[in-house]
């Protein structure tokens, strides 16, 4: 029991909590299609009606797990753009990326079955993931290059590509043990080029 277990939304917020944390397990496990409102009610111990008093449909279940994805990378983007200078910037947010690389895993599974929901919905969450985890970085390079930490003869948009490129295998696939030296390789390579100087 918490300090807060008296409160009227600690319930609430613990029963949405687990209610996410269980769907996520159930959607990584057997994909979109895969889940019904009845499993998870049945994972999370509760009532079909207690899970709709939370979300409405499967739909606003499985969008909500991802928003929770784009919530951790937004403030990712945060602590970074809080850094002084690229090199800074780009450290901690690769740092960041490695502390949650399991629930980065999960979110990059869950975005796999986005196909499986409307379109306008599933619209309206890439033109959110569009402005907030590309946009964000993107906007760490513009001003990078207008620092002249990066090469200004690419655009931003290259330098996001290239820099998202080398670091995805760090949160994609299974845990690597030295994902730490990893990191720093690739930051190295990024940053200074892989060629001796």
């Amino acid at each position: 029991m918490t300090a807060y277990s008296n409160s009227p939304y600690s319930s609430h917020d613990s029963t949405r909590t687990r209610i996410q944390t269980e769907a996520a397990r159930l959607f990584v496990a057997s994909g979109y299609h895969g889940v019904s409102m009845r499993e998870v009610a049945e994972a999370v111990g509760v009532t079909k009606p207690a899970l709709y008093h939370h979300f409405v449909d499967k739909e606003a279940l499985f969008l909500a797990l991802l928003e929770g994805a784009l919530t951790s990378l937004s403030r990712m983007v945060e602590h970074a753009q809080a850094q002084p200078g690229i090199r800074a910037q780009l450290h901690t947010l690769v740092g960041e990326l490695l502390d949650t690389a399991p629930e980065q895993r999960v979110g990059l599974q869950l975005a796999s079955e986005l196909r499986h929901v409307s379109p306008e919905r599933r619209a309206a969450f890439e033109t959110e993931y569009r402005r907030v985890w590309m946009g964000g970085l993107t906007s760490l390079m513009t001003q990078a290059v207008e620092r002249g930490e990066l090469r200004s003869d690419l655009p931003p948009s290259a330098h996001t590509r290239t820099f998202l490129a080398l670091t995805f295998p760090l949160v994609n696939g299974p845990a690597m043990p030295d994902a730490r030296s990893t990191a720093q390789a690739l930051l190295s390579i990024y940053l200074d080029g892989a060629t001796p100087r």
